[in-house]
Order: C-alpha cells, then structure tokens, then sequence
C-alpha cells in the first residue's frame, strides 16, 4: 500500500486529511486524524509514595476520566521537555527523574498521532497546577497509593500503558 494522493479537509484545533491509498490495483479513499504529537506521564510522589492522576472533563467519552498527566508537543520541543511542562501545568510539580516507558499510536487504522509515555517522579509541588485557564483547562490532581493502583479501573488507553508497566514492575 502507498498514499498516492493528500488533501487537508479541515485545518482547526486538529487537523483530518483525505488520503488516496493505491492497494495493487484498488485505490482507496481514506480520512485520516492528525492531532499531532502527544506526551503522558505516570506521576510518583517520592515523599507522600503516592501516584498523581489527573481528572478532566474529556470530550470523546463526553465525561471527566481519570488519567494520567498529558498533553501535546508543542513545536520543536522535545518529548521530554513537553512532558515537564505538563506535569507542572496540570499537577503543580517539576519532575526530579523522567524514564520513558513507550511510544505507541493509540489507533493507527484512522490517527497519525503519536503518544510518549513517561514514568516520573516528583518531590515537591512548586507551582498550582490544574491546568492553564487560557485553554480551558480544569484539572484536578487524583492520588493513589500503590496497593489501590492495584485495585483500580481505568478506561484510557495510555493510562492503562502506564499502570500495567507499573503493576509489572513492583511483581
């Protein structure tokens, strides 16, 4: 399969291009989303051991999830740099240690966007958090202690990335 053809149907907040996908000799039409480069953090308090969670009102599920820490590349900024940039803006916290733990598209059959998964640890809050008010954003911290991680249930895809990584590495 190869695009033989792209064209920008909408340009806003996101971006969703039609594509002309040759396949032998089938041509297809396909819609593809664009939001672009994303990055989530699974956030550890080293003083108070516990992990911070982020819940926000989310609008494909139409309901506030609980999830970790995200958000989008901006520009030529680094993956890592992005990421402390989210975690103060929504949590409050400069990270003291950053690993990556994957980088995964969280549906490839209709989305080019791309998600950096981190695992970081905090010590201390400097900042609000809960998100910047020129976005809209009303983000309220949600903290877990290691054995109720353990216990509990999430719905978002790179939350749930992030959780198994940590329940498989505390076994």
């Amino acid at each position: 399969m190869r695009i033989t053809d792209r064209k920008v149907a909408y340009d806003g907040h996101y971006k969703l291009s039609l594509l002309q996908v040759q396949d032998g000799d089938t041509l297809l039409k396909r819609e593809r989303f664009e939001p672009g480069t994303a990055v989530a953090a699974l956030v550890y308090d080293t003083q108070t051991r516990q992990y911070i969670f982020t819940r926000q009102y989310r609008i494909g599920p139409e309901a506030d999830l609980v999830e970790i820490a995200a958000g989008m590349v901006d520009g030529d900024e680094a993956p890592e740099q992005a990421i402390r940039r989210e975690i103060q803006e929504e949590l409050g916290y400069d990270p003291d240690y950053l690993e990556q733990i994957a980088r995964v598209y969280p549906s490839p059959g209709t989305s080019a966007e791309t998600i950096t998964i981190f695992y970081a640890e905090v010590s201390r809050k400097t900042g609000q958090g809960g998100g910047l008010i020129e976005e809209n954003e009303k983000i309220e911290p949600v903290f877990y202690r290691a054995e109720e991680l353990n216990q509990a249930s999430f719905t978002d895809a790179k939350t749930l990335v992030a959780v198994q990584w940590a329940r498989l590495r505390n076994q």
